[in-house]
């Protein structure tokens, strides 16, 4: 057996804001004129914002939606690509009191519309390429009253929107009230996720979830008291993976985050590596399985290197065994997800155990619980992960789901739906979920959601989307389609439809016609009996 972590001792203040933690808690320190974040973009080169800067500019775009007429708990929806408006826009918010609510840039323009409803969002904030695609799609969101555009040469005025430059309001925007002085429990972003209806889930997470993830910057993390640490992180802003590791606590920290936007491409990341000379990089699974498979640097390349993560699905033994061979480092996996970020996580302090999620992180008390019974499990017996309520990193609530919220928080614990089971050594084996939710290429994909855009197709019956599995820990999202009598539509046709009703992650790679599904007696599609045998033609990739 190992020696116990030591005992976290939660600090979680009454006031706390994660605007200004992660940006004005460094104004007069040694801090403050070091590089916060540094962009690089494939069409609009490098760019970089010192903490001093970042303050000043949030506080700024918080006083922009102060004259807008923008209250605290208001939601700003913002859609933007890896760039500095985002750390200003997601952080500038919460100064006001605001909610954030980040979204992907791979949503559609009726996917982002169902956000903008869902959140009843007041402002949009987003790029004007992206806006003047989606701006019909928009104009039935009753609470949707601004919208403030990112890199945009001219303003097209619009009969439903106000429309305005992001840029000029910010250069507009003085003097600035002070942050709006928000209880640590107050809500604070809005992350939206698969959700089991057909229809994205929003998560809403509160001021203190910030604190609730600093077990992570010691126990996950390898932060250098030492050195200057760059984190080169190769994910977008919207996911919580990212807003968590690539954003939110390393600027809380003081360290420097590199991101990069454009086309992905495996040398890319080894070429920034290098050219920042980052310390830690971030990356899922799919990133390091492209870098092995298609470039041939080595370890002695990249000598600033001295910490490599990764998380959003399972990191096979053969990539962590072959990364270790060429690089001469490990790489770190963690568990999380969008109501509780990363809380299990392999670390520096103990040997890795290939297949094994590590531990959970000191201060997060997670019993692995029968949910009939909610009593613990033995040793070595698989048991649903549940977290204590008391714990700070935990979500508040499902946004106006307060029936899911008591389905899952109830007896004083968040019931993950996820399972484990602890081996004798207190190592963690993660089990993953007994429901329907496709891991692939590190996103969370609910059949669901595209179960409900294909059977809006008026030649569809009926239809099922599954993970198919191509090769060892890699999952395609497919689905299996049933037509109407007559239909006539082709495979190749079903998956255009889904490439124009779905986010790039979320679309079908395959689209196979079926006569029917094995069900359970009840009529219950069986997920988990479905494959190719059953298919009488497929879509051509």
């Amino acid at each position: 057996m190992f020696t116990a972590f030591p005992q976290w001792e939660w600090e979680v203040p009454e006031n706390f804001n994660i605007g200004v933690a992660c940006t004005d808690k460094h104004l007069g320190t040694d801090q403050q004129n070091n590089i916060a974040m540094i962009v690089e973009d494939d069409t609009l080169g490098t760019a970089s914002i010192t903490f001093a800067e970042l303050a000043v500019k949030t506080d700024q775009f918080a006083q922009v939606l102060r004259d807008l007429g923008v209250k605290p708990g208001d939601r700003v929806l913002i859609r933007l690509p890896n760039s500095l408006d985002y750390p200003i826009a997601f952080l500038g918010a919460m100064k006001t009191g605001a909610i954030s609510v980040p979204t992907s840039t791979l949503l559609t323009a009726e996917e982002v519309a169902y956000l903008a409803k869902d959140s009843r969002a007041a402002v949009l904030v987003t790029d004007a390429a992206a806006w003047y695609g989606m701006a019909d799609a928009l104009v039935n969101t009753p609470t949707l009253k601004h919208v403030l555009l990112s890199q945009t040469a001219e303003i097209k005025p619009h009969p439903k929107f106000n429309v305005l430059d992001l840029a000029a309001c910010i250069r507009a925007a003085k003097p600035c009230a002070n942050p709006y002085q928000t209880k640590s429990n107050a809500p604070a972003y809005l992350v939206y996720t698969s959700g089991t209806t057909g229809y994205p889930k929003g998560v809403l997470h509160a001021h203190r979830a910030l604190i609730g993830r600093q077990p992570a910057s010691k126990y996950w993390f390898n932060y250098s008291d030492n050195v200057q640490d760059r984190i080169m992180h190769s994910g977008k802003f919207n996911w919580t993976y990212v807003l968590g590791t690539g954003l939110m606590d390393p600027l809380y920290l003081g360290k420097t985050v590199i991101v990069h936007e454009g086309k992905n491409d495996a040398q890319k990341w080894l070429d920034l590596i290098q050219k920042h000379q980052a310390t830690i990089f971030i990356g899922v699974p799919t990133i390091y399985r492209q870098i092995l498979q298609k470039t041939t640097t080595d370890g002695s390349q990249l000598p600033s290197m001295r910490h490599f993560m990764s998380a959003g699905e399972h990191l096979s033994d053969e990539v962590l065994a072959q990364w270790h061979e060429r690089f001469g480092l490990d790489i770190y996996e963690a568990v999380g997800m969008s109501e509780f970020s990363y809380y299990l996580s392999q670390s520096i302090y103990r040997p890795i155990r290939p297949g094994s999620a590590g531990f959970p992180q000191p201060g997060h008390h997670i019993k692995l619980l029968n949910p009939d019974t909610i009593e613990p499990v033995a040793v070595g017996e698989e048991g649903m992960i549940c977290v204590p309520e008391t714990d700070p990193g935990l979500f508040l609530r499902y946004w106006n789901l307060d029936e899911e919220t008591l389905k899952y928080k109830h007896d004083g614990y968040f019931f993950t739906g996820d399972y484990a089971k602890y081996d004798a050594d207190g190592y963690i084996w993660f089990l993953g979920r007994k429901d329907d939710i496709i891991k692939s290429f590190g996103y969370r994909v609910s059949p669901y959601e595209i179960e409900r855009v294909y059977k809006g197709h008026v030649d569809i019956a009926d239809c099922a989307a599954i993970g198919e599995e191509i090769e060892k820990d890699k999952l395609l999202v497919v689905v299996y389609v049933i037509l109407k009598p007559g239909a006539k539509v082709t495979p190749d046709a079903l998956l255009q439809y889904g490439k124009q009703h779905l986010a790039t992650y979320k679309t079908p790679k395959t689209v196979y016609l079926a006569n029917d599904f094995p069900r359970t007696k009840n009529g219950k599609i069986l997920r988990k009996d479905i494959n190719s045998s059953i298919a009488i033609a497929k879509s051509s990739r």
